[in-house]
């Protein structure tokens, strides 16, 4: 699937899992939903992937997870906050340049 039509599929799914659910509730709970969505569209769906850091030739598990890698070319960092702010989107970006990951898609819940 090229990354515009699954990007696009990405946020439709997430549009409905909100229209659904509503807003409020914990981060956790659309991230299950949205991995459900996906899986019924057979995309293949990673959650909480570990993103490790290498430091000085050094693999270093800092505790960093990835949200939801979709087909190992779109990173998903969910937030269930009112309003985006730029700290989320260089924490995205950084997950990005550390995943060696191409695509993203970012939405707010």
């Amino acid at each position: 699937m090229e990354i515009n039509e699954l990007t696009g599929l990405i946020l439709k799914k997430a549009f409905e899992v909100h229209t659904v659910l509503g807003p409020g509730l914990l981060k956790s709970a659309y991230e299950e939903c949205l991995c459900y969505e996906l899986a019924q569209c057979n995309i293949s769906v990673e959650r909480q992937k570990t993103l490790p850091i290498i430091y000085k030739g050094i693999k270093v598990d800092a505790g960093y997870r990835l949200d939801i890698v979709v087909n190992n070319s779109v990173v998903i960092e969910l937030k269930s906050v009112e309003t985006l702010h730029p700290i989320h989107t260089s924490q995205l970006i950084t997950y990005l340049k550390l995943s060696n990951i191409k695509g993203y898609s970012s939405t707010s819940m």
